[in-house]
């Protein structure tokens, strides 16, 4: 999981436009302890901060923060990160949005590339979106109140089978019947914001004056949530059989159905205890399903599944589960879900549809067969390779020529969407295998290459293991990535020469990272990495070791470096040394050459303020 949400950091990184100096600055002014400790109870143990893991479930803490370091890490799962990671995966932010948070939190201002809008325009936006959530919270706060007092709104949801508990825990609340009801809420009725955030609607008859009224009348009240937890927007249910059925907020500043998932604010610890997540077609499924015990469902705001969604839900968890009903839509539905899931599928990524029975939804499954024979259900969802296969091959005759000629068209631009790699080429297979084809024709169809051989040969190239002397340098180079900056010069030369290319890459990046820069600083520089795994265990290492401080830490690199170079040294000495065997005199110039280079380094380390004694090593 926590390969795949680096990578997906990276990407929205490069397409944010903030520039990396921002990050860099943002990073070395929050600090991570303050920002972990909102969501997080720890506890000193050391120099670091311990406390339970807020990605997976455990009893004893083996999550822990380091204020040196500016970097969390869980010995339990893996999760590791900085400030920025923390608030992408625990709140399910963009890049964007997670470097905007902290930067709010630090009196920051996130430079984009928005030179067309002027600083006053970007002013009154940022005040506007303040204006709407104040008064979408009054309201919300409004409809609760009267929840409590209409007997009517009650008595539906008890026959829903809904407790107390649970309505307060989505925040349920009840509109009534009337069309000016929130002018007791706010006395300027006639507030544009009011109008903006969706709460009432100004219409306006030929020849006739403005007339304003309250959008949500006699109707049960879902707020909802952005990721934060804010009120962006609400869902009103009818109690009765009256159109529509459910009525949401109109799209506005704050508010856009295609971006938005209800119940993911509350579902997102249910999600990682669970390990996926539901995707369900209704506000009432989410709620009923939280109380009759499968609280990490989450729904769309009445519009079919977009990337948006699945970008969210991915970054939620690795594993999403589609349920929707049987019928003729619900399979459009799906199918609309699974056009919009296939550019976001990953070898480490699953997506499942589950297709109830015709004449039931999520809600009256588990209320007539129980949660287990639920469980069951989603144990045998389709994994979306099989439901591809089998939307592809419907009704065509594969046993004619013609037949597997139009499932090979249908399928062509659902291969075409999917990224490359081991899961494309697998379902390739599969589709050549159903049409009767060879595989390489499936591909030449669909105008997209095998990319498996250049895999292979990327990963042999990236995968350079280190030896443990290497390793000893980078671990101390991501401990204190400014000690690269008081680095003897020919020791420096020496690494930015060295073999090993993850080595080398990593000395770059803390070449260009200010002094005083912590592992913080730099790992945001390393994702999409091609040794991002190798820099992950390394990482995970460093915070698990007891790292010396940043001057003993340099005297230790000075010692691996020279330790390194006079390895290379030798091994070059040895083959000149066979040369020369042959009467080479410029190998045996060279040889004279390079073993005065090394005893003159030697010779001027040892003079320098070395208590450790790094030329005598």
């Amino acid at each position: 999981m926590w390969c795949g949400a680096w990578v997906a950091a990276r990407v929205l990184w490069v397409d944010s436009l903030i520039p990396q100096s921002f990050i860099q600055d943002l990073l070395n002014r929050v600090d991570i302890v303050d920002v972990v400790a909102r969501y997080v109870q720890l506890k000193k143990g050391g120099a670091n901060f311990m406390g339970l893991c807020p990605f997976h479930n455990e009893k004893s803490p083996s999550f822990t923060v380091s204020p040196t370091k500016q970097f969390f890490h869980c010995f339990g799962c893996g999760a590791h990160g900085t400030a920025i990671g923390f608030l992408i995966e625990y709140s399910s932010l963009s890049f964007p949005e997670a470097v905007r948070e902290l930067a709010q939190s630090v009196g920051m201002a996130v430079p984009e590339d928005d030179s067309g809008v002027s600083p006053a325009a970007r002013v009154e936006k940022v005040a506007e979106s303040v204006r709407l959530g104040d008064v979408l919270s009054q309201a919300t706060n409004f409809y609760r109140t009267q929840l409590r007092a209409a007997q009517r709104a009650i008595d539906y949801l008890k026959g829903r089978g809904l407790t107390g508990e649970i309505a307060a825990r989505f925040g349920l609340g009840y509109a009534p019947a009337g069309w000016t009801n929130l002018d007791a809420v706010f006395p300027d009725y006639q507030a544009e914001e009011l109008v903006n955030s969706g709460l009432l609607i100004d219409r306006q008859e030929p020849g006739q004056a403005h007339k304003r009224y309250d959008r949500f009348r006699d109707r049960i009240m879902f707020p909802i949530r952005n990721t934060k937890g804010q009120v962006i927007g609400f869902g009103g249910r009818v109690l009765d059989d009256g159109e529509p059925k459910y009525l949401n907020s109109p799209e506005t500043p704050l508010f856009q159905k295609g971006h938005e998932l209800y119940g993911l604010f509350e579902a997102r610890s249910a999600i990682r205890e669970a390990g996926f997540v539901i995707v369900v077609e209704g506000y009432m499924d989410v709620v009923a399903l939280a109380q009759l015990g499968v609280p990490n469902a989450v729904a769309t705001l009445g519009t079919a599944c977009t990337g948006t969604h699945v970008q969210k839900l991915t970054r939620q968890s690795d594993h999403v589960v589609f349920s929707f009903d049987g019928d003729a839509a619900g399979r459009r539905a799906a199918w609309r879900a699974l056009e919009a899931s296939l550019p976001y599928v990953s070898d480490d990524k699953l997506f499942h549809f589950l297709f109830l029975p015709s004449e039931h939804d999520p809600d009256s499954f588990i209320r007539a067969f129980g949660k287990d024979a639920f469980d069951a259900e989603i144990a045998k969802a389709l994994p979306l390779s099989a439901f591809l296969l089998r939307e592809v091959s419907a009704e065509k005759d594969l046993a004619t020529a013609e037949g597997r000629a139009h499932a090979l068209h249908s399928a062509k631009p659902l291969l075409q969407a999917l990224p490359a790699g081991a899961l494309r080429g697998q379902i390739v297979r599969e589709v050549a295998r159903v049409t009767r084809s060879n595989v390489e024709e499936v591909f030449s169809l669909a105008g997209i290459a095998d990319s498996a051989p250049a895999r292979r040969e990327t990963a042999r190239v990236a995968r350079h293991a280190p030896t443990p002397l290497e390793e000893q340098v980078m671990r101390l180079l991501l401990a204190h990535p400014s000690l690269v900056h008081g680095l003897d010069p020919d020791l420096h030369a020496s690494l930015a020469d060295h073999p090993n290319p993850a080595l080398r890459r990593l000395l770059g990046v803390c070449d260009e990272s200010p002094p005083g820069t912590v592992l913080a600083g730099i790992s945001e520089r390393l994702l999409g990495d091609p040794d991002r795994e190798l820099f992950e265990q390394m990482i995970g290492k460093v915070m698990g070791g007891l790292e010396a401080e940043h001057d003993v830490a340099l005297i230790d690199l000075t010692a691996a470096s020279l330790r390194l170079l006079e390895r290379r040294t030798k091994d070059e000495l040895d083959q000149l040394a066979q040369i020369m065997a042959g009467g080479d005199e410029k190998a045996r110039s060279r040889y004279r050459d390079l073993s005065a280079q090394l005893l003159h380094l030697r010779a001027r380390l040892s003079v320098r303020d070395d208590p450790a004694g790094v030329a005598n090593t």
